[in-house]
């Protein structure tokens, strides 16, 4: 259990919302309604008198949280000798390019694929130009 939260592993800590704060009451109204079993098409509908760029990154905050605790559960499985490929089945290969140090796609193993892409997730979710942390002041483009 230690390995799973070592920092130097895929796994990060969730990014959380302040208390208080719109953004975290929309987080828990997002909450209550994917755990209630709710229709799913009624659950991400922007709920009235909100902000859309302050909900959409509510979700995508969230979904990167979920991501992290699925993959930080798998990520000792999949080592650069069993996932030698970032693959998506035997049709579709995955390869990584940032414009810094790949400057082509490049094929990588699965587990240095999912670093690079998680870290690079972090860093737009970071990015106070767009995901500010003050509700409203989102850009148009999200990603």
């Amino acid at each position: 259990l230690k390995q799973v939260f070592n920092k130097d592993k895929t796994f990060r800590p969730k990014r959380k919302f302040e208390p208080g704060t719109q953004r975290f009451e929309l987080h828990k109204r997002a909450q209550a309604s994917l755990n209630s079993g709710v229709d799913l098409k009624a659950a991400v509908q922007l709920p009235s008198g909100e902000d859309q760029n302050d909900w959409v990154a509510v979700h995508v905050v969230d979904f990167f949280n979920r991501i992290n605790l699925i993959y930080g559960t798998i990520c000792e499985f999949c080592t650069e000798k069993t996932c030698p490929v970032m693959s998506g089945g035997p049709k579709y290969e995955y390869r990584w390019q940032d414009d810094l140090k790949y400057k082509k796609p490049t094929a990588l193993p699965a587990p240095q694929y999912m670093n690079l892409l998680m870290d690079w997730i972090e860093v737009q979710i970071n990015n106070e130009d767009i995901f500010p942390t003050s509700v409203g002041k989102c850009k148009e483009e999200v990603l």
